[in-house]
């Protein structure tokens, strides 16, 4: 439990989150409420590998709480990856 675990970063890193959708639609589904949160800029989906996962990138500190929540709003799920390498 720290700033950087528990928060999404506004920079180019961006946050990289797994996810149980497998489906393009729901992946696109996932982006699109994401991208209703203030402060969230962009969303990358990764389709090509199992399980899918999507980067999360902000223009302000957003808890990753708030992001698990809105994923879970759509019917699915959404775990953070380990902190990128500096």
């Amino acid at each position: 439990m720290s700033l950087l675990t528990d928060n999404v970063i506004p920079g180019n890193h961006g946050t990289i989150f797994g996810t149980n959708a497998t489906e393009d639609s729901d992946l696109m589904e996932i982006k699109t409420s994401l991208l209703e949160l203030d402060g969230i800029k962009d969303v990358l989906l990764n389709t090509e590998i199992f399980p899918r996962e999507f980067t999360v990138h902000t223009t302000k500190m957003i808890s990753v709480t708030d992001i698990e929540n809105k994923v879970k709003s759509v019917g699915f799920h959404a775990i953070p990856k380990d902190l990128f390498e500096l």
